[in-house]
């Protein structure tokens, strides 16, 4: 069923090879050859089997989903790319030019859930060890955001109306006439429950909030008398979940926002222009100073930013070598000193006791912290997690997963164009005295690397 992917590099005597027709100096081009593929095969290998038709290579399929986030796109959208551009089909393994699809959109969907959350995070430990020695570094800044998901804004009469039609759907798919549809009547309480927060129509509001719960119930009780006993146990989750949603008060903890995503939660966030947003937490580390993500967890809970640092330097450590010595947060983590041996720095007012040395190198790390924000906006709005659209909470990791992934993959390729220009540069001997010789040895020895793997 499983294929290897192809090693072969004898070239063809009808066609040109691809690589021979792009630019080696393309970063993409360059990450190619750099990621060690044979490593995801290997890792993969044990989630197929010997039996059905041949499967897709495993290096066009990492290649897709990592194309995916890298440049922001949907499933589809990364099926029709590849078809159209020579790099994506080169990155993805292919020798020649190939003028078909690779394969059907859902099958990205089949991967994923395939692989799961612990195949992505081997791609995720691939885009950190590519960075090497900037990925270990002692001191690592931790902060968290929300993961929205691709839910609509949640009202009780949402709710209400979605339950009504859903159903309607059981009932005609089990064939129960039903006394009366009320589909008539809902029309005119969704009318009512339009600018409910009008002094003038809040009363009127309640009143058809009230009416589509109580329809809900009717329907509900209606079916079940008409269901037997094997179909009753079949819909009996759905309508302990119906239950629960209509019975849910303004202040309950633990309600429901979404009938088909119902571990989601709701974060105040404060913001002027966005007071709630509705997701899962999701923790992100980066290092210091070369600004690498690390280490990335997502919550299923809404827990407080303290309780998730536990979680967050597990994921961290799994991909060092050295452990973490100290760990920046802002203040919203307050009430951890130490976790696993990781201490926890959080801005507080001077001591008397700190020397004026001690209170600027404070003031240093706490500045450098805010690096982590523009980090965080740069997953969200280039990486696709600014709205996950994934299935539930395993979508969540392997959506957080993936855009820190592609993060860490964008970083590098910037880095190789830096190094390319500078040792461009310094091959013609310009402005060379304004170049510090360490800062200048560190790019020379990465366009080496680069030029070797060629």
């Amino acid at each position: 069923m499983l294929p290897r992917s192809p090693n072969n590099m004898q070239p063809n005597l009808f066609h040109n090879q691809l690589r021979d027709m792009l630019d080696s100096n393309d970063p993409l081009v360059a990450l190619a050859d750099t990621i060690n593929w044979e490593q995801f095969d290997d890792s993969f290998e044990k989630y197929y089997s010997d039996n059905g038709r041949p499967a897709k290579p495993i290096r066009l399929m990492v290649g897709l989903l990592i194309l995916k986030q890298l440049e922001n796109l949907s499933d589809e959208n990364s099926v029709l790319q590849w078809k159209r551009n020579p790099y994506y089909q080169y990155f993805c393994g292919m020798r020649e030019y190939q003028p078909a699809l690779p394969c059907d959109p859902t099958d990205l969907v089949y991967f994923r859930k395939r692989i799961g959350t612990e195949g992505v995070e081997k791609i995720f430990a691939m885009s950190v060890s590519l960075h090497g020695k900037d990925a270990q570094e002692k001191q690592v800044i931790i902060d968290t955001t929300v993961q929205e998901k691709n839910v609509t804004y949640p009202t009780d009469g949402k709710l209400a109306i979605k339950m009504i039609h859903h159903l309607h759907r059981i009932a005609k798919d089990e064939e129960i006439q039903l006394r009366r549809t009320y589909v008539k009547e809902i029309k005119g309480h969704r009318i009512s429950l339009r600018f409910f927060r009008h002094p003038k129509k809040i009363k009127k509001a309640k009143a058809a909030m009230k009416r589509l719960k109580t329809i809900v119930g009717i329907l509900m009780r209606d079916i079940s008398r008409n269901l037997s006993k094997e179909q009753l146990n079949k819909y009996q989750e759905t309508f302990n979940l119906f239950t629960k949603v209509s019975q849910q008060k303004m202040k309950d903890s633990h309600k429901v926002y979404s009938l088909h995503e119902q571990h989601i939660y709701v974060i105040a966030k404060g913001k002027d222009h966005k007071k709630y947003e509705y997701g899962t937490k999701a923790s992100l580390v980066t290092t210091m100073k070369s600004n690498v993500i690390i280490g990335v967890s997502a919550h299923e809970r809404n827990e407080h930013d303290s309780k998730t640092l536990e979680a967050a330097l597990a994921s961290a450590n799994k991909h060092r070598t050295k452990p973490i010595v100290e760990a920046i947060c802002d203040r919203g983590y307050r009430g951890k000193k130490e976790v696993d041996g990781t201490a926890i720095c959080i801005p507080d007012s001077p001591k008397k006791r700190d020397t004026k040395y001690q209170k600027e190198q404070k003031r240093k790390k706490f500045r450098r912290r805010a690096a982590i924000e523009p980090i965080i906006g740069h997953v969200k709005s280039d990486h696709r997690m600014q709205r996950n659209y994934l299935k539930g909470f395993v979508g969540d990791e392997i959506n957080l997963l993936m855009a820190a992934s592609a993060f860490n993959l964008k970083k590098w390729m910037n880095n190789f164009l830096a190094a390319l220009f500078l040792v461009r540069i310094v091959l013609l001997g310009a402005v060379l005295s304004k170049i510090d010789a360490q800062e200048r040895r560190k790019y020379v020895d990465l366009y080496l690397t680069f030029y070797r793997l060629w």
